[in-house]
């Protein structure tokens, strides 16, 4: 932790008292205190249960996220570590620390999220301590980890010890010289004694947290159901665009972008820790007040976000070459790798080329690895200018030319992006949601003549609802009312669509007591689907919403 940018304190009971024992009271105010300062804070501590845990976790706020580590080492590890250490500041060591662990084990509770944790991190092993570890120790003062459950092995068994932390969010803080803090409580026999962090200088983001294993994860029910596009920096690696500029540009187009997003969020990715085009765009972006829940940095591998980082994006961009081939190392060859042949197929289908500031949105089929593993649903090629005099069309530092070309590639990827979150709403996770049921009323009237412009995916539809007949390979179902067929980009292993075919509902917002009849039809129409496909397999699992096409 010594090593981290983030100013962190230590609250250890065991020296807390001018270096003797203290009590919880005193580590209670000592973590308000530091918090106050702007600091981050881990608590090193024994936190068995939710009435110990209880008063911790009230010091979060809504400027303070409380996240947990949960150690849920085997407890003959625990035990074999506890008997060999030496020299721990609360004497627990040796053969009666066995005892202690053992009695200690019988009393355990498993933390939930539900005590107010927006994080948890559960370790299996010592291999996922340092995960952890690193994890904690990677993050800078505005930076943000997705919340949830993360690497529980069974949500009903008992854990052992565990550690909490708690950071204030960095879009937050309330006066102008504020820093962001964070506290964190950590405290177990089995784990190796900490020394204390001294706060460092420089502003860190507060919030409350718990520590947690980004590899292997379990993510909660709490995650974030909305459109969700990851996009690395564009054009600042192998093409050299200058990263004061590119930042610029990022923060100007996102800010641009933000009231047109909805329920939907840009999140930018970056695979190093330290990355000095996030560090740029996310003080720019403190600046600018944005809302950290639309628009945030994270830092991990763009073709594993999901299994390996818990973040949900049904849509990457992919900084691509313009031939738009596979190859060139870096982000391209990564995505290209990941996506498989269906990727590079579905990719020609598009576009054979792609011209600098522009963007190509490719839907991407369900037998690509991304899209079965990562629950990604789109790529969106896009093609920045090029400053690097050993690759074609560079720009000989014109960066006048270079500036608006790399605009223009950021508003084409935002505007592809926008386009699909129209028609996704939301995307659920494939092992709790394997039946998806949208019951969806036309943005324009079908009975009519369309009088906006429609999307081509809406225009599609409404072709099929006016003349099932001719789609015939299409439709599942078609009656008066109602007209049935698979989403085009299903978000789960069955995705149907149940059309409304009535004149006068433009959205949802139209619809009336007279209407109570058509979606009593197009409910139980949902149902009868959705009872056959358990009959085929009864391990389904289906949810039913309504929503707009646009």
């Amino acid at each position: 932790m010594r090593a981290s940018s983030r100013p962190w304190v230590r609250i250890c009971q065991d020296i807390i008292n001018n270096g003797k024992a203290g009590t919880k009271p005193q580590c209670l105010k000592s973590a308000a205190a530091s918090l106050k300062d702007g600091n981050s804070v881990f608590i090193d501590r024994c936190n068995l249960d939710k009435e110990q845990r209880v008063d911790f976790v009230k010091l979060g706020g809504p400027q303070v996220e409380v996240h947990a580590v949960v150690l849920d080492l085997p407890a003959k590890l625990c035990i074999s570590r506890i008997v060999k250490r030496s020299g721990h500041e609360g004497n627990l060591q040796g053969g009666k620390a066995a005892a202690v662990v053992n009695r200690m084990l019988q009393n355990k509770e498993l933390p939930k999220l539900s005590e107010g944790f927006s994080r948890i991190t559960f370790c299996l092993d010592e291999t996922d301590v340092q995960s952890a570890i690193n994890t904690y120790t990677a993050l800078s003062s505005l930076d943000s980890l997705p919340h949830g459950c993360f690497g529980q092995k069974n949500p009903n068994t008992k854990t052992q010890l565990g550690i909490l932390k708690f950071l204030k969010r960095p879009h937050e803080t309330t006066t102008k010289d504020s820093v962001h803090s964070q506290l964190s409580m950590e405290k177990c026999p089995c784990s190796k004694t900490k020394e204390t962090v001294p706060s460092l200088s420089g502003a860190a983001s507060q919030r409350i947290k718990v520590s947690e294993d980004p590899v292997s994860s379990s993510i909660s029910q709490h995650d974030y159901d909305g459109p969700t596009l990851a996009f690395p920096s564009i054009s600042t690696a192998d093409f050299q665009f200058d990263l004061e500029k590119a930042s610029d540009i990022i923060v100007e187009k996102v800010e641009e972008f933000m009231d047109k997003l909805g329920n939907a969020r840009l999140v930018l990715v970056d695979l190093t820790h330290g990355s000095k085009i996030l560090s740029l765009v996310r003080a720019k972006a403190a600046q600018k007040n944005f809302d950290s829940k639309r628009f945030f940095t994270f830092v991990g591998d763009i073709t594993q976000l999901y299994s390996k980082g818990g973040l949900r994006c049904n849509v990457i961009a992919n900084a691509a070459n313009w031939r738009l081939k596979p190859g060139g190392g870096g982000v391209n060859a990564a995505i290209f790798n990941a996506g498989g042949p269906a990727l590079e197929a579905a990719t020609m289908e598009r576009g054979k080329s792609l011209h600098p500031g522009n963007a190509l949105v490719v839907p991407l089929p369900s037998t690509s690895p991304l899209y079965d593993k990562e629950g990604v649903t789109h790529v969106i090629h896009v093609l920045g200018p090029n400053m690097n005099p050993r690759r074609p069309d560079c720009l000989d530092n014109d960066y006048i030319k270079g500036c608006k070309v790399l605009q223009d590639a950021y508003s084409s990827l935002f505007e592809g992006f926008l386009s699909i979150a129209k028609t996704q709403v939301s995307f659920s996770s494939r092992s709790s949601h394997n039946i998806h049921l949208e019951l969806s009323v036309p943005e324009n009237k079908i009975g009519g003549t369309t009088t906006k412009s429609w999307s081509p995916w809406a225009q599609s539809l409404y072709n099929i609802a006016m003349q099932p007949e001719k789609y015939k390979d299409q439709v599942l179902e078609a009656s008066d009312d109602v007209i049935v067929l698979n989403d085009m980009y299903p978000k789960a292993k069955r995705h149907l669509l149940v059309l409304a075919r009535f004149k006068g509902l433009d959205c949802l917002a139209d619809v009336r007591k007279e209407h109570l009849q058509l979606l009593q039809t197009m409910h139980e129409v949902g149902l009868k689907w959705a009872d056959k496909f358990l009959r085929e397999d009864a391990s389904l699992i289906f949810r039913l919403g309504y929503h707009s096409v646009c």
